[in-house]
């Protein structure tokens, strides 16, 4: 697992726990603040333990982990970021989900869309940069370089993300920020900056959380199932440890469009 302070992976946890529990298994947490060495090293010390099955968020170089569990035929899930195929994995929609982002702010007329983009290599940061271009593409907008910013998935480095958009030529009118942490630092810039959302500086974002309706404005964003992620990671992971001989298995998830007023419509359509 990684970065278990994140709410987002709190509420992950919180799904691999409950459904764990109603299976009689325990459950051991670590977290490898996305470095493959800590990675590495949290698999051996699991192994060791002789625990049943790890669920692991990869780093965005996990090639070593990869190898490591099936060397040691260790039963593993990939949860939250699909890396490979040759695993069992589940994961939220993330494609679609971000080009909707980016087609919702065309459709409101800006022509000027960043993103602010996740920690280089993570699957998921790689996907909603996808989502993200094929969003622009379906607008009939150009993708321009300058504009997609590497936020690094922490509040600190996507403020500065921010700030270096704010600080362009010509800046952007709108931001589609690619997860929650990011999204504390973004309103951080544009408070610094002095930038009233949504008039000046549109936002919408990756992952939704406990007080994202209770900003003014409320904010718009993908929402992603946390809870039924993580149960649906046990689940895979327990149909494993009953037939190890089983072809593995990708699960995607569906995001939900909480639409609010931060990307400057003036009523949201729920939250």
């Amino acid at each position: 697992m990684t970065v278990i302070t994140n709410p987002y992976f709190t509420e992950v946890v919180q799904g691999i726990e409950d459904e764990l529990a109603r299976d009689g298994y325990g459950l051991l947490l670590g977290d490898s603040h996305d470095d493959p060495e800590r990675e590495l090293g949290l698999l051996h010390d699991l192994h060791q333990r002789r625990v049943d099955g790890v669920i692991l968020a990869p780093s965005g170089d996990a090639r070593r982990a990869f190898r490591y569990v099936r060397q040691q035929s260790i039963p593993t899930v990939l949860v939250d970021r699909m890396a490979n195929p040759e695993l069992d994995q589940v994961g939220t929609q993330n494609l679609e989900p971000t080009a909707l982002l980016v087609s919702h702010l065309a459709d409101l007329g800006h022509r000027r869309i960043a993103i602010v983009a996740g920690l280089e290599g993570l699957a998921t940061t790689t996907e909603r940069l996808r989502g993200y271009r094929l969003g622009l593409r379906r607008s009939g907008l150009q993708f321009v370089p300058e504009l997609a910013a590497a936020g690094d998935s922490m509040a600190e480095p996507a403020r500065r993300a921010v700030a270096g958009l704010l600080g362009l030529a010509n800046p952007p009118t709108a931001l589609v920020v690619g997860n929650n942490y990011m999204t504390i630092g973004a309103m951080r810039a544009l408070r610094e900056a002095q930038l009233a959302i949504p008039d000046e500086v549109a936002l919408v974002a990756f992952d939704d959380f406990e007080w994202a309706d209770l900003f003014t404005p409320r904010l718009t964003t993908m929402a992603q199932p946390c809870r039924e992620m993580g149960a649906s990671a046990v689940r895979l992971l327990l149909s494993q440890l009953a037939d190890p001989s089983r072809a593995p298995r990708s699960i995607r998830l569906a995001a939900e469009f909480m639409h609010r007023e931060s990307c400057g419509c003036s009523s949201g359509s729920g939250g």
